[in-house]
């Protein structure tokens, strides 16, 4: 693990936005030769640039992509799985269950299929890494999300970075009814949303060598180090519209939507660099009408830290189209038509132009991080990853109950890293 975190300053156009491919599922043995299923989270806006993104391979290939999104994808991946019903390709959850599902057979190496020495010439060496199980490319990044952004309605704010969280915290909401939004809801994954939260302040509190203990599983989450970072989300909480009822009932898409309405909700809402293309499909807004600020340092000693995710790709059947169709989406060709159509930075250190400053910006971020971390509950093992997204749904229910959360993912995090 700690190999993937070396070099990701170098992390220069990386891109981002969280969710990976959709595309219809199906076995793979009555799939016609000329019809690859794909199957990931993307939905919406997402899925329309996804599709936009394949079709000059389709026109050119005569091949078609069938394409089903599902919000739940690591139940729905163990699920197929185990019974061998499985799509051409699909997105993954996370480095950790990449690993799982390479280990028990399931995803096919690509060492065969790419043209490796331009694939590792094109991609930072530490997405490289997270993307190879037992010295083999089990899975490839596409599209990457910076997160800890802190984004605000144009109008409502003036831009400025407060100068660490403790003024953040301070800001006077204005016209706005709570300082923030939030959204947990996204079907089986319910609660992400939030462990992005625990995450970023585990980075900045506690520092990147704690955060690498505790993704590991050496670091217990009843640490004193963990237990803070879920009560400063809880006071993040404490200062949100609509409650606890809101919260875990709005989706996560939908989340930063009350920074658009005539009566705003919030005055910030927190998520990473692909909420931009969200906020214009669901919330209304137009280019320059949103922007953000990175959240800033809380110990002045990781200053600078900065936390990421990516959408993995793998190939689950040995179909020529697959294998081709996967050649193309590492390509800087078929990234430049998503990064083209906004809410995208590619993970093809070739791709360096973005339509509007807030996808330029968002890109750029990555490489001012002095301290650059990938998304921790994605790299834990499926199960730890899991009771983590539970966790977060019931924290924000009830919070009086964090012993117990904490206590209870102890028990899992024992369970999930047993023979690791």
């Amino acid at each position: 693990m700690g190999k993937g975190y070396k070099g990701l300053r170098a992390l220069m156009a990386l891109g981002g936005a969280a969710v990976l491919v959709a595309a219809a599922c199906g076995t793979t043995g009555t799939a016609s030769d000329k019809e690859v299923t794909v199957v990931g989270s993307w939905g919406g806006s997402e899925q329309e640039s996804f599709l936009a993104m394949v079709k000059p391979w389709e026109e050119k290939t005569g091949n078609k992509v069938k394409y089903t999104g599902s919000r739940g994808l690591g139940a729905y991946l163990t699920t197929a799985v185990a019974s061998g019903t499985l799509p051409d390709l699909a997105g993954l959850p996370g480095p950790g269950e990449m690993a799982e599902f390479a280990k028990g057979g399931s995803l096919k190496a690509l060492d065969g299929v790419l043209d490796l020495n331009t694939y590792k010439a094109d991609t930072v060496e530490a997405l490289v890494d997270l993307g190879t199980v037992d010295g083999k490319i089990a899975a490839v990044f596409i599209k990457l999300s910076v997160k800890g952004f802190i984004w605000y309605n144009t109008a409502e704010y003036d831009g400025t970075a407060p100068a660490n969280w403790d003024a953040v915290m301070a800001t006077d909401p204005g016209a706005a009814d709570s300082l923030w939004c939030v959204g947990l809801e996204s079907g089986a994954d319910s609660g992400w949303p939030g462990t992005d939260w625990v995450e970023d302040f585990v980075i900045r509190q506690a520092g990147p060598e704690l955060y690498d203990s505790w993704v590991a599983g050496t670091t217990k989450w009843t640490d004193p180090a963990i237990k803070a970072a879920f009560e400063s989300f809880g006071e993040v909480l404490d200062a949100s519209f609509g409650g606890a009822t809101t919260v875990n009932s709005t989706n996560f898409g939908a989340g930063g939507n009350p920074l658009f309405t005539d009566s705003p909700g919030c005055l910030f809402h927190h998520q990473a660099s692909f909420i931009s293309d969200f906020f214009k499909e669901q919330g209304g807004a137009a280019d320059g009408e949103f922007d953000f600020f990175v959240m800033p340092e809380i110990d002045p000693t990781y200053a600078g830290a900065l936390t990421g995710g990516g959408d993995l790709f793998g190939l689950f059947s040995d179909k020529a189209a697959a294998k081709d169709l996967l050649k193309y989406l590492v390509t800087a060709e078929a990234q430049q038509i998503w990064a083209d159509r906004g809410g995208f930075v590619s993970a093809n250190t070739k791709v360096t132009t973005y339509p509007d400053d807030v996808g330029q910006k968002s890109a750029d971020a990555i490489t001012k991080a002095t301290v650059f971390r990938f998304d921790g509950g994605d790299l834990m093992p499926a199960a730890m990853k899991a009771a983590f997204f539970r966790a977060m749904v019931d924290f924000a229910e009830d919070q009086s109950k964090l012993d117990s959360i904490l206590a209870s993912l102890d028990e899992v995090q024992t369970a999930a890293y047993a023979g690791q």
